[in-house]
């Protein structure tokens, strides 16, 4: 069996985090091995658990998710891996979070197939940190501070150019951007409008907003699950 990364799920929205866990299991590599609501219980997990990963919210209502990364960094032991999470887009957010190591900084709401690229270079990194030596050339120092390639998402299997243009058209009529009266719709929306099954419009859906065409936002109802809504980008 294939060694999984240990992930640590740090978000202080109890729904979010259901999203963010499912996310984060859909990949064959990694696993969650606890949910931390805030800072302090984030620090205490992280020493007790040891996880590879923490996938870790910047706006927590304890402790500043940046203190929890400058904390996170003083544990014993190997490093901790993080991914930030956050709807903060301000540039002094990004720097800082790149000054205290973050492998990847991504914008609420995101997608999953957007989480799972980011964990593949996560998975990736790791995999060159494990095979590299003791001691390193200039080349291998080059190749790790660098990072690993970005993974394009392919498009999914027997995708029709066609029907994904046919997607795009429908997804723009329905959410009337061309009446300046913008909202978004759901795959079910668009599967009806184009003539096709619900799974079918979401998979050509995703794959919209991967292609930087269309914007997607997790709407949650009552039961914590969401329902995803699009709109053109």
């Amino acid at each position: 069996m294939t060694e999984q990364a240990r992930t640590l799920v740090v978000e202080d929205d109890p729904a979010v985090a259901v999203v963010h866990r499912g996310f984060v299991e859909s990949h064959p590599r990694f696993v969650v091995v606890g949910e931390a609501r805030n800072g302090a219980d984030a620090l205490r997990l992280a020493a007790a658990l040891r996880p590879d990963l923490v996938l870790l919210d910047l706006n927590l209502p304890d402790i500043g998710g940046l203190d929890v990364l400058r904390r996170l960094r003083l544990l014993p032991g190997p490093p901790i891996d993080v991914v930030a999470t956050t709807a903060a887009r301000e540039l002094d957010s990004v720097r800082q979070a790149m000054a205290g190591g973050v492998l990847a900084y991504l914008v609420k709401p995101f997608t999953a197939a957007t989480l799972r690229e980011r964990l593949d270079e996560v998975w990736q990194r790791r995999e060159d940190v494990r095979r590299a030596q003791d001691t390193l050339d200039q080349d291998e120092v080059d190749q790790l501070l660098a990072g690993p390639r970005s993974v394009t998402t392919a498009p999914p299997k027997g995708l029709s150019e066609r029907s994904r243009d046919l997607v795009r058209e429908a997804l723009v009529r329905l959410c009337g951007v061309a009446g300046g009266s913008a909202r978004d719709a759901s795959a079910a929306e668009v599967a009806e409008s184009v003539g096709m099954s619900r799974v079918s419009a979401r998979r050509y859906l995703e794959h919209l907003v991967a292609e930087g065409y269309a914007q997607v936002t997790p709407r949650y109802g009552a039961t914590g699950r969401p329902e995803n809504r699009y709109r053109p980008a």
